[in-house]
């Protein structure tokens, strides 16, 4: 697409390869620059980029073609690069900016600080993370900067301005532009991509020097294939960068020299537990990696090898047309909480701890994610069974980096206590939107135990904890009712001296204590108060774990709310710390039963049978606001089609969940036409006609649910912006709900 005035009036690149000759296509598509001129040595080239009207000029004189141009981009090899500058230079303007796409930014640097002079001020070091198999002018691709990442390195002297400028082009190219500095930048290709290449010429160098190679490579399988093919990449190319990146490959080499040394010993020893360790670590390690490289969703990583497709769904939309009603049997996932509490304890635990059920989302991953991080060897999940192989209470390990906790502020809070009572230090971080959410609440109580914890601007993360801190048992009235602040204390307190006690103003899920005894640890209970002693231990257990009553929460008001429909929903936690969302409905009018009411370790579990019913609205009754805090979002949309208004006040703590879910619910019904008022603590909403409208669902997963599950009732198709997160805590969820009769389609 081509702009009305090209952000540079001439643009000279120097080298006209696959990198150059695809910024001078891509320039050309978008209309980025006003004339492009090219140099080279190779007159060859230079007459094939002016035949594929890549260029209007071209010159062998470096100097002479850099004359006049306001932006030069140089893309030599490597090798090159101080004798191409050396060149250009007397032909350089005052306002030139130069930049390069090399992949080693602390030789080119030296090299343009001894060729630029003056002119050095206004080179701004680049690397385009980008490429292909094949090379020349030939392969000069439009696209091949599109959804590519490119990396500025720009120096204390470096000239904002320019910096501005090629940060600018390499954007409106469609790239992801990073900033780091020169020395990282040369680490982390080593470790990422120098090292890689380096590995896949050894090995097969290593073969082909066998006796009879020829057999060796004739039975070859995909793995060897897939894992050498970068051993097709231009020799030359590759002997420059090893060269110019030396120290940092070398270094590179000493790291993977330890971990083959780790694997070796790992088998030599017959040790199981430290062979499945380094193995599901990498096996998780690079799900995360795709995820983070194709910005979608770890769940989504770990199903798929296929990047592009994933970066084709990593910001899916929910549209959902309009009416029908929901029918059938449906199992959702297990439950959230007690998911992530059965890996921390199993954690924690001596011996093997069998987990059956576990919710693979989002958010419990990053827990189990962690634990990984820390030593433990996990083993799963797979189809819901994970295998965590308990190092004790004292048994964690320095991660040597930040804990990475996505979206889920459960895994922050608790591992906050959990963490406190180490020997490490660690720091705790978050996506955008976790990365806005309190955790003083937390943090303050925890110092009074004697924790040393900083949270970032706001009390905001990321929380870092210093370990090597003697914690004390001490009483604690929590200033409103919240689990995860009470599970954190408590968790704490498993590293104290003496007794931490919690008492709450109202009951909150109780999973930790009943987690806590099921693990053989006592927990004391005295109506609202719950305590534990420090210094004992944890013994591992089977675990089963329900379905998610939160989960479940969306079935339930969207089969109350569409005519005909008739629900059942097998094996759900009907914990009465969490059965709120329960209560209000049947308040309302909802038809629902709890069917084959049972025990399952520990946890009350229940068939729960939903059929459509006219719904009034009611004033939410105070004492059941903590035990359906999560569920509101999905409350509200059961409010907008009930008769009369529904009032709901006392719940504070909705405005600081993953997103205000009071206002972001508000903003959203408003849209289709709900009358509503909002107040600071709650909300009241008069039930009537939904229309259609287009929601925005502020990457929160329940928002998105929530809004999807109106289409039952509304007029007009509804479309639910920014839908990702629903991985969170329901993977899923679009192909189930579409299998039970919503029109849900997702883009």
């Amino acid at each position: 697409m081509s702009r009305d005035a090209p952000l540079f009036r001439r643009v000279a690149i120097i080298g006209l390869g696959l990198i150059g000759g695809s910024f001078a296509a891509a320039l050309r598509e978008r209309g980025l620059a006003g004339t492009l001129v090219a140099g080279s040595r190779s007159a060859r080239t230079l007459e094939q980029g002016l035949a594929m009207g890549l260029i209007d000029e071209g010159s062998q004189d470096l100097a002479l073609a850099v004359r006049g141009a306001d932006l030069v981009l140089l893309s030599t090899p490597v090798s090159a690069m101080e004798r191409s500058l050396a060149a250009l230079a007397p032909g350089l303007s005052e306002r030139a900016i130069v930049t390069d796409g090399g992949s080693v930014k602390g030789s080119v640097i030296a090299a343009a600080r001894r060729t630029l002079g003056g002119h050095f001020s206004r080179f701004v070091p680049g690397h385009p993370i980008a490429g292909k198999e094949t090379s020349g002018v030939a392969a000069a691709d439009a696209g091949l900067y599109q959804d590519h990442r490119v990396i500025l390195t720009p120096l204390a002297q470096t000239d904002p301005a320019a910096t501005r400028a090629v940060r600018e082009l390499w954007t409106a190219l469609g790239s992801e532009v990073l900033e780091m500095t020169p020395e990282h930048h040369d680490r982390v290709l080593a470790e990422t991509s120098h090292l890689p290449h380096l590995l896949a010429f050894s090995l097969v160098d290593t073969l082909a020097r066998q006796g009879d190679s020829t057999e060796i490579f004739r039975y070859a399988a995909g793995g060897f294939r897939d894992f050498t093919r970068i051993a097709s990449s231009d020799p030359v190319m590759w002997h420059d960068i090893f060269q110019e990146n030396r120290r940092a490959v070398l270094d590179a080499l000493a790291l993977f020299r330890d971990g083959i040394d780790g694997f070796r010993d790992a088998i030599e020893a017959g040790d199981s537990d430290a062979l499945m360790g380094i193995m599901t670590r990498a096996n998780t390690a690079r799900a995360h990696f795709l995820a983070l490289n194709a910005r979608t969703s770890y769940t989504q990583a770990r199903h798929s090898d296929n990047e592009s497709s994933m970066s084709d769904q990593h910001d899916p939309t929910f549209v959902v047309q309009p009416g029908g009603s929901l029918r059938g049997r449906a199992r959702v996932p297990g439950d959230k909480s007690i998911s992530h509490r059965s890996i921390m304890l199993g954690a924690l635990a001596d011996g093997i701890t069998e987990v059956e059920g576990f919710l693979e989302g989002e958010d419990a991953l990053a827990t189990l994610q962690a634990f990984r991080d820390m030593g433990v060897v996990i083993e799963g999940p797979h189809n819901g069974k994970v295998t965590v192989h308990g190092v004790g209470l004292h048994g964690l390990k320095d991660p040597g980096k930040p804990l990475y906790m996505g979206n889920s502020g459960t895994s922050m809070r608790l591992l906050t206590g959990l963490l406190a009572g180490q020997a490490f230090d660690v720091t705790l971080t978050g996506d955008a939107s976790l990365s806005k959410r309190p955790m003083e609440r937390v943090a303050k109580p925890l110092r009074e135990m004697g924790a040393s914890i900083q949270t970032g601007d706001g009390g905001r993360p990321p929380v870092r904890i210093r370990g090597g801190q003697t914690l004390k048992g001490f009483h604690y009235d929590l200033p409103m009712a919240s689990a995860q602040v009470k599970s954190a204390l408590l968790l704490a307190g498993l590293y104290a001296q003496g007794e931490t006690s919690v008492t709450e103003p109202a009951p909150t899920r109780d999973h930790t204590e009943r987690m806590l005894s099921g693990f053989g640890y006592p927990v004391r209970s005295e109506g609202p108060l719950r305590a534990v002693t420090g210094g004992g231990a944890l013994r591992a257990c089977h675990l089963e774990v329900p379905a998610d009553i939160s989960s479940s929460a969306f079935l339930l008001v969207g089969a109350s709310i569409a005519a005909g429909s008739d629900v059942l929903l097998p094996h759900v936690g009907i914990n009465p710390t969490r059965t709120g969302v329960i209560d209000i409905l049947r308040l309302m009018g909802a038809d629902i039963t709890l069917e084959n009411q049972r025990d399952s370790g520990g946890e009350p579990v229940a068939d729960l049978r939903v059929r459509s019913a006219p719904l009034k609205g009611i004033e939410i009754p105070a004492e059941l606001v903590p035990l359906a805090i999560d569920e509101f979002p999905a409350i509200f949309v059961a409010a907008a089609c009930a008769e009369g208004d529904t009032v709901l006040h006392g719940a504070e703590e909705l405005r600081v969940k993953e997103s205000d879910r009071i206002q972001v619910m508000a903003d959203g019904l408003s849209a289709l036409g709900v009358d509503l008022e909002v107040f600071e603590d709650g909300i009241r909403i008069t039930g009537g006609v939904l229309g259609g409208a287009e929601v925005e669902s502020h990457d929160d997963h329940r928002i998105a649910m929530s809004f999807a599950i109106a289409g039952l009732r509304a007029t007009a198709p509804i479309t639910i912006r920014h839908c990702a997160t629903v991985a969170t805590s329901f993977p899923g969820f679009a192909d189930l709900m579409r299998s039970l009769g919503l029109g849900l389609e997702v883009r």
